[in-house]
């Protein structure tokens, strides 16, 4: 019997799935970078070309509650193929010429709104190509790390093609990349019936949704344990651009810093979900989590290079927490309402980073970076101590077919 990311990457229809994902990823990532160049070059301001970046995070939240019924109301597999198509008519806008600054930056949101409603709908849809919770939180992991794996290649790719041909065509690379993702997720997966049937207008179906999901504490608790760790967790990522220049450093040491993060994700996940079984990767998640907001304590000495970049490995090693989350999360939530819930999560994920990176660097305008990423973990430690503690109560009176026990 296959093992490990084996067990998942056996699975067909996952084979289909983990291609298309690697694709729009990668896509999406070329995109952001391409689109930032383009703005600047027609306008020469940081803040707008920053704001490409920025507006790939802050709409989720619209994505995440108006539209999260979707996820279940319609087939997954219509859903997911809709939205890559959606998304390469929108990519191909930014290709037209005359497109005015302001346009550009409003369809790259209208891609970041979608983005949720099409990652709630693959994960929900996770939990019946591949059942089971080890099975799940496996396949879940190895689409995080083809996540930060896109994030290390997309802007290397897309520096070499910037390099050689205009922004534009480079943009054009998306679009195929989204075409080619529907395409696959079309003929590599069965069509299934919707999850829910209810009726009503979508955004009332959204609200209800959610609030019957955040009745339920356990899934309370399991939200929380997904969003609170990755709002401190960006601290540090947000910053390396001023503490590389606080540093007095070569802006080449931001490259490798940038890719601290993602090399601890990926090595720690590819690890984990190697070397060890389901119950011992589940049992790992309050420990490595606590853990996880150690790391950036390192900052206080105000290091190097080579030492902020061992800092940001480790607290990219952190990811492996995620997956007694995923786990958790098959168990608890309701079949029916499982598109509408991981899309909230992702969503609450994603803002929760935005909250953090902006918080960060507001902290950062009165004192220096290097304490303030410091004291991000100062005050991550007791919260997400709290946040744990209380995910502990919630297991320990939770029924027993709920799951999750880190402990056992």
């Amino acid at each position: 019997m296959s093992t490990g990311y084996r067990a998942v990457l056996v699975v067909p229809e996952f084979r289909f799935v983990f291609a298309a994902h690697a694709l729009s990823t990668l896509g999406t990532v070329v995109c952001e970078l391409a689109l930032a160049v383009l703005v600047f070059q027609r306008t020469a301001s940081p803040l707008l070309s920053a704001l490409t970046f920025a507006l790939g995070l802050l709409p989720y939240v619209l994505g995440g509650t108006v539209l999260s019924a979707v996820a279940d109301r319609f087939p997954a597999r219509r859903v997911l193929v809709t939205c890559d198509l959606v998304c390469a008519g929108l990519a191909a806008g930014l290709l037209v010429p005359w497109m005015p600054v302001a346009a550009l930056l409003a369809l790259r949101c209208v891609v970041a709104a979608i983005a949720p409603v099409f990652a709630g709908t693959r994960a929900a849809t996770l939990g019946d190509v591949l059942p089971g919770g080890a099975l799940f939180s496996l396949g879940t992991s190895l689409l995080r790390v083809t996540n930060q794996t896109a994030q290390l290649t997309g802007f290397a790719v897309g520096g070499v093609l910037l390099a050689a041909i205009p922004p534009r065509a480079v943009l054009g690379v998306t679009v195929s990349t989204f075409l080619v993702s529907a395409l696959l997720l079309a003929v590599g997966t069965p069509a299934r019936p919707a999850r829910s049937v209810d009726g009503g207008a979508l955004l009332s179906a959204s609200w209800s949704g959610a609030r019957v999901l955040l009745a339920d504490r356990r899934v309370r608790a399991l939200l929380a344990l997904a969003w609170v760790p990755p709002m401190f967790v960006v601290v540090s990522e947000g910053l390396l651009t001023s503490y590389v220049g606080a540093l007095g450093a070569s802006p080449a040491g931001l490259g490798p810093l940038m890719c601290g993060m993602p090399i601890g994700a990926i090595g720690g996940s590819l690890l984990a979900g190697t070397l060890l079984g389901h119950r011992a990767r589940v049992r790992l998640c309050f420990p490595v989590v606590l853990a996880a907001t150690l790391p950036p304590l390192g900052y206080l000495t105000h290091p190097g290079v080579a030492v902020a970049l061992l800092c940001q490995i480790g607290v990219g090693a952190g990811i492996v927490y995620t997956f007694g989350v995923d786990a958790w999360f098959l168990d608890v939530v309701p079949e029916h309402l499982r598109g509408r819930a991981m899309t909230l999560l992702t969503a609450g994920s994603m803002t929760a980073q935005g909250l953090g990176m902006t918080l960060a660097g507001a902290a950062a305008e009165f004192a220096p970076v290097h304490a303030v990423i410091a004291g991000g973990a100062v005050i991550a430690l007791p919260t997400v101590g709290l946040v744990v503690g209380y995910a502990s109560r919630v297991r320990r009176v939770a029924p027993a077919s709920a799951g999750f026990r880190p402990g056992g």
